[in-house]
């Protein structure tokens, strides 16, 4: 999905500053299912308004520069809701931190515990977000999207949790002797 689609959901909202719309994607609703960068974010809004699907006013604040607050139109509507009618792009998952255990057996134990227990925190600090967006009045479906992101975030806890042991008792190795690039491991299959 493309950063105007992105800002035209957040404009469905309500009307919105640059920076509103990025807090959304940050820590607000959206934060747990999808990412928008700041840098695309700006000229997102230039593009809708140049298609007229969003207007843009300047609001006064007392003791801050102004700002340019962005309301979607009813243009901009009718784009939104083709956007989503089309058919969503497979869901891919991209995590540093597995990239990073997939080479564990390189990294000293403490190295790759403190990993894990640092997701552990991000997974907690990302519960308690959503946890902060809780809504009754959330009509059914946002309601859905909602407890799915919770339960997300609730299962890569548990696993974490879980098999953290794992890693301490099979993958990593017994001391803190980290792999050198180029030396070979001893595995069950054989020499690597």
């Amino acid at each position: 999905m493309d950063a105007k689609t992105l800002c035209l959901g957040a404009l469905m909202h309500s009307e919105a500053s640059g920076y509103e719309i990025r807090k959304l994607f940050e820590g607000g609703p959206f934060s747990a299912i999808y990412d928008v960068s700041f840098g695309s974010i700006y000229p997102a809004l230039t593009v809708l308004l140049d298609r007229e699907w969003a207007t843009c006013c300047v609001a006064e604040q007392s003791g801050r520069p102004d700002k340019k607050v962005y309301s979607i139109t009813p243009a901009g509507r009718v784009a939104f809701l083709e956007a989503l009618s089309t058919t969503p792009a497979p869901d891919k998952m991209r995590s540093e931190m597995l990239f990073i255990l997939s080479f564990g057996d390189h990294l000293p134990r403490t190295a790759v515990l403190d990993l894990i227990d640092r997701y552990i925190a991000d997974y907690e600090d990302r519960l308690a977000a959503i946890d902060d967006c809780d809504d009754d009045t959330l009509p059914p479906v946002r309601r859905f999207v909602h407890n799915f992101g919770i339960t997300m975030y609730e299962t890569a806890l548990e696993y974490l949790r879980t098999h953290r042991a794992d890693l301490v008792d099979e993958t990593t190795p017994a001391t803190d002797h980290a792999h050198q690039p180029g030396e070979h491991i001893a595995t069950a299959g054989g020499v690597q």
